[in-house]
């Protein structure tokens, strides 16, 4: 694949406890430039991001994150909250815990009544691939698609692990066709990137590849 049509998968990517409107403004500008998926951005952010990008680039921020053990109700206000102020995609840590203890009908609901708040935003759901077990990241896999959410993505990029050639290899076995895959996480240049691609990743989480584009 061309290097722009890769960037075109990308969802740019600062998700740094101490980032600053700077640098922000940065991402959502490379964002623009290279014409990324979308940016991927802390939701105390959200508002001011798209009211800069005034709808030429999709804003996506993440809750329950890093960690995922926050209450189904905290994330469903957030999901609500983060589309209200002009998110447009949103990317949620599963309960690991959950899936640790075997809920996976609580973990299930949990993720559907995000997805319901939502209201047709794109949801992502982050497996946390490096804390799971084989059998927990099929399970998950099924989940995921029974939920209907619209993604499945491998990592948040603050845990032991990114995203791996064969989680994603296995997700695309075993999630059903409607749900797509979304890699991230120590995805460090362009042919790595083509890789998760050919594997079946659909979306990039990254901001690496942009920076090389800017040398």
């Amino acid at each position: 694949m061309e290097r722009k049509e890769l960037l075109h998968l990308v969802d740019h990517t600062l998700l740094s406890q101490a980032a600053s409107w700077e640098e922000i403004k940065t991402i959502l500008d490379d964002g623009m430039t290279y014409e990324t998926a979308s940016a991927c951005i802390p939701a105390s952010y959200v508002k001011r991001a798209a009211e800069y990008v005034e709808g030429r680039l999709p804003v996506c921020t993440v809750i329950g994150f890093p960690n995922g053990y926050s209450t189904t109700a905290s994330k469903v206000f957030e999901a609500r909250d983060a589309w209200k102020n002009g998110a447009s995609e949103i990317d949620m840590v599963i309960n690991l815990g959950y899936v640790k203890d075997g809920l996976y009908k609580e973990q299930e609901e949990e993720i559907r009544q995000v997805h319901e708040a939502c209201e047709g935003r794109i949801l992502k759901v982050i497996i946390e691939t490096c804390l799971l077990t084989q059998e927990e990241k099929i399970r998950m896999c099924e989940v995921v698609t029974r939920a209907g959410a619209e993604f499945i993505k491998t990592s948040t990029g603050f845990s032991t692990a990114g995203a791996t050639f064969g989680d994603v290899e296995l997700m695309k076995k075993y999630v059903g066709p409607q749900v797509r895959i979304k890699a991230a996480g120590g995805i460090s240049d362009f042919k790595d990137a083509e890789h998760f691609v050919k594997l079946g990743a659909s979306r990039l989480g990254t901001s690496r590849l942009v920076k090389l584009m800017k040398g």
